[in-house]
C-alpha cells in the first residue's frame, strides 16, 4: 500500500533498531481516511473467506478492524488486555508477553462474543514478536471457530512474529513489510 509508505516515511519515527513510533498514523492519532483505505485492502484481500466476525487486540488495532469489518459487513470484537469491574467472567484468556509495552498481559475475550461456528478474521496494526497474535489464535482456537486469516498493516521482517504464524499454515496478509530499521530510517521488504 503505496499511501500508508508514504506516511509512515514522513510520519513514522524510529526509536531504535527494533521500534518504529507510529503514533501519527495508527496509535494515538487515527487519519479516518488512511484507515478506512486500509480497511478496503483487508476486505478486498479476505472477501471470498465468508468472514463473520473481525477481531482484534485493544487498542492499536482497533480502528483499523473496525474499518474491516465495516466493509465485510460483520461485527468486530476485540480482547481486553485489562480486567475491568464490568469484564465477563466467563472469557476465554491468554497470557501473553507485550513486546512494546515490556510486560505480560492477559488477553481476554467474552466468550458470548465468538462461537463454533465463526468464520474469524484477526486484524491488527503491527506484528513483532507475534505473541498477541498467538494468543488470540489460540483464543480462537479454544473457541473451536475458524480462523481464516490475519492481516497485519505493518510487518516488521526481521522479527519472527509473521513468520512463525505462517509456520503454522495461517495465512497472513500485511499491507506493508518492513525489512530493517535504523539510522537510514525504514527499509521496506517490497
Amino acid at each position: 500500500m503505496e499511501e500508508l509508505k508514504e506516511r509512515i516515511k514522513l510520519e513514522g519515527v524510529v526509536a531504535s533498531q527494533q521500534v518504529l513510533k507510529l503514533d501519527a498514523i495508527l496509535n494515538h492519532q487515527v487519519d479516518p481516511a488512511l484507515t478506512m483505505e486500509m480497511g478496503r485492502a483487508f476486505a478486498s484481500r479476505f472477501a471470498a473467506e465468508g468472514v463473520t466476525k473481525v477481531v482484534t487486540v485493544e487498542s492499536s488495532g482497533i480502528p483499523v478492524a473496525f474499518a474491516v469489518a465495516l466493509e465485510l459487513g460483520v461485527p468486530m470484537i476485540f480482547a481486553r488486555r485489562k480486567k475491568t469491574l464490568l469484564a465477563d467472567p466467563d472469557s476465554y484468556v491468554e497470557r501473553v508477553p507485550s513486546f512494546t509495552k515490556g510486560i505480560v498481559t492477559d488477553l481476554m475475550l467474552p466468550k458470548r462474543f465468538i462461537k463454533k461456528e465463526d468464520r474469524v478474521l484477526l486484524i491488527d496494526d503491527i506484528i513483532a514478536n507475534g505473541d498477541a497474535a498467538r494468543g488470540l489464535v489460540k483464543i480462537i482456537h479454544s473457541a473451536e471457530a475458524t480462523l481464516v486469516g490475519v492481516g497485519i498493516v505493518v510487518e516488521k521482517c526481521f522479527q519472527s512474529g509473521a513468520q512463525s504464524l505462517r509456520d503454522q499454515g495461517i495465512r497472513l496478509e500485511s499491507l506493508v513489510r518492513i525489512q530493517s530499521l535504523g539510522e537510514e530510517g525504514v527499509v521496506f521488504a517490497d
